[in-house]
């Protein structure tokens, strides 16, 4: 309010202060001296007025030169402090001859002396108040005392040092710690209180606690899913705790403080990898992996980089994807006291250009070829067949024909669930990957060729984590594509560590299927979100709820559904998280001839022999919608035009 009044109002109001300061001080000068309080307007033998006005009439004008109203008071330091100690010795000097030394009727000769030092420190502390009240002193105050409210789940060691970095945190205020240990209830550790879980809602309307942090990094993951059932009805956002090398340091800021992790919102317990399978096709060995800059191909390059290789040659289509996970693995290496660094090999180019793919091959002479380079979004894939065939089936077929004649190992190609029975051009075009890689196989033993399958991957591009926490982050609407959708799921890192492990187990033409436990349902998984964001869903039981769910169909290709298997006979493998299928294929002598029809089909994008081609090729292969590639659908438009 006083900072927007206009500059001439707040000068105003100074004076007026100043004026009121030389009243007060004169009235408690003369109690001071008669340790009576005498009436302003003056009683018996003393009269104030003649003080209050030589008071007035000297010091305001000396205020006024020495520019008082001309000072920021919320910005003052120690220049504006001497102008006031220079104004306040004329003005003491001033007033004490005419007061002491001069006389003024009913005034006694000591209130010339004690009213200036009065109305020096009445006047320096209304500058000091003003200074500290519009400052940034007083409003850095008010900002910690609104500081949203949280309270650290886990009054143990980590969640002791998790306070200890939050005390001065312009960001966020801890105000007690949940414990499910009884015994510490009601005890105080670091100045705060431990409550059980059962008060946090009692905290939630009685403190405003709207953060609940989680700090028991070594809970089992059973116990974990239980807590955060337990903390869904209770309306707080839920965060992990940072890294500790940060909390121990005290670098940690709100933004540090992690949204759950993936495995939280699915539930389930990853399993530790096998390391000698981990290095078994990877370390001392020349590696490549194509799709370096994808999702999946940039998690495996930092997992292979992880078992020190000797070289890792990434490829990728995309410059800046390149740039940019050639950059992170350089940092990676720099950060690391390596005695033998993996040589890093950058490399532009697509996996359709048979002769760049032979040229790298032959230089190179990789042992192990990682194949990620794919496109993977259906819709896209739906809309664009011929370039996603083309992509997907002949250039799968070109790198692994030119791994075969450098003479690799083991190439593994990254398959995916949809390319079980697809509805999808994209599954299908999976499907037929496979199908070239088992044909290989079964011709060419000089190199093992394996495909792993799996579902989604939550963090990849167009994952619906990162796509729902951004709508939550909006206000909503939450958009689903169909209610009763289910997917199976599996974070990055899991998943890149299983196909790397996978790879190693290949015999030659394998179709290893990665255990993706229980399927989830998209919308429970929205759901969830909301409520572990501490918001409400909004829908006919709740209107008033916070985010809405938004049922938008389901888009070209899409299923209800995914599955892992063709088959029902998946055999074991030395990994409890891998199976081995069985799966049929046509043999390479006719399977070659029906995909350079396909070729041709592909060149001039007759998009009716294509589909009828795919159906063919692939066995269970239903598209679920008319074509809707853009090409097809304008040249049509075009024609009834």
């Amino acid at each position: 309010m006083l900072l927007a009044m206009p500059r001439v109002g707040k000068r105003a109001l100074a004076l007026c202060v100043d004026v009121a300061l030389c009243v007060l001080t004169v009235w408690l000068a003369f109690y001071l001296r008669l340790d009576d309080w005498v009436r302003l307007s003056g009683e018996g033998n003393f009269q104030p007025l003649w003080a209050v006005l030589a008071s007035v009439l000297i010091a305001l004008p000396l205020f006024v030169v020495h520019g008082f109203y001309r000072v920021i008071f919320r910005y003052s330091g120690t220049a504006a402090m001497h102008m006031v100690l220079r104004a306040f010795a004329f003005y003491a000097l001033l007033y004490m001859v005419l007061v002491t030394a001069i006389g003024l009727p009913g005034v006694p000769r000591s209130i010339g002396i004690i009213q200036p030092m009065l109305l020096l420190l009445a006047v320096g502390a209304t500058r000091a108040l003003a200074r500290y009240w519009l400052g940034g002193d007083y409003q850095a105050i008010v900002a910690r005392m609104n500081r949203p409210k949280a309270v650290i789940y886990g009054a143990g060691n980590t969640g002791r040092q998790l306070a200890n970095a939050l005390a001065n945190s312009p960001d966020m205020q801890v105000v007690a710690f949940l414990d499910d240990d009884d015994r510490l209830h009601g005890h105080v550790l670091n100045g705060l209180p431990i409550h059980s879980p059962q008060d946090l809602a009692g905290l939630v309307q009685t403190r405003g606690v709207r953060t609940v942090l989680l700090a028991m990094p070594s809970l089992p993951r059973q116990r974990r899913n239980a807590i955060l059932a337990d903390l869904r009805p209770v309306r707080v956002a839920v965060r992990s705790l940072p890294n500790l090398s940060e909390m121990v340091q005290g670098r940690i800021s709100m933004a540090d403080l992690q949204e759950l992790d993936i495995d939280d919102l699915l539930g389930r317990e990853p399993v530790m990898p096998n390391h000698i399978l981990l290095a078994r096709n990877i370390t001392g060995k020349v590696v490549l992996v194509t799709g370096a800059g994808g999702s999946i191909g940039s998690e495996l390059c930092r997992q292979i980089l992880a078992v020190a290789p000797a070289k890792l040659l990434l490829i990728e289509q995309s410059e800046f994807a390149l740039y940019a996970i050639h950059q992170e693995l350089e940092h990676k290496l720099a950060s690391q006291t390596v005695p033998q660094a993996p040589v890093l090999v950058p490399l532009l180019a697509s996996v359709q250009d048979d002769d760049r793919m032979r040229e790298i091959m032959s230089t190179w002479r990789p042992d192990t070829v990682y194949h990620a380079a794919a496109y993977k979004h259906v819709p896209l894939v739906e809309h664009n067949p011929a370039a996603g065939i083309r992509n997907n089936v002949l250039g799968t077929l070109r790198t692994a024909q030119a791994a075969l004649e450098a003479g690799v190992t083991d190439f593994v190609l990254i398959s995916t669930d949809k390319a079980v029975r697809p509805t999808n051009v994209m599954g299908a075009s999976k499907r037929l990957a496979e199908m070239a890689l088992q044909a290989l196989a079964a011709t060419h033993t000089g190199t093992r060729f394996s495909m792993v399958r799996f579902g989604n991957v939550l963090g990849s591009s167009g994952s619906v984590v990162p796509k729902f926490r951004q709508q939550i982050r909006d206000g909503g609407p939450i958009t689903l594509t169909h209610p009763e959708v289910t997917r199976y799921f599996m974070t990055i890192p899991e998943a890149a560590q299983l196909v790397i492990q996978a790879g190693a187990m290949a015999k030659g033409g394998d179709v290893f299927v990665l255990d993706m436990g229980q399927s989830v349902k998209i919308i429970d998984l929205a759901r969830r979100m909301v409520e572990l964001s501490g918001l409400t869903v909004r829908d006919a039981d709740n209107p008033e709820g916070d985010i809405a769910l938004e049922v938008t169909g389901l888009r070209p290709g899409e299923k209800l559904y995914e599955e892992l298997l063709i088959g029902d006979n998946p055999k074991p493998t030395v990994h409890p998280r891998i199976m081995k299928a069985h799966e049929e294929f046509i043999p390479w002598a006719e399977f070659e001839g029906r995909l350079n029809a396909l070729e041709l089909a592909l060149n001039v994008n007759d998009v009716g022999v294509i589909r009828l081609m795919m159906q063919q090729l692939v066995a269970g292969y239903q598209p679920s919608d008319d074509i809707v590639d853009w090409v097809y659908l304008e040249q049509g438009a075009v024609a009834q035009g």
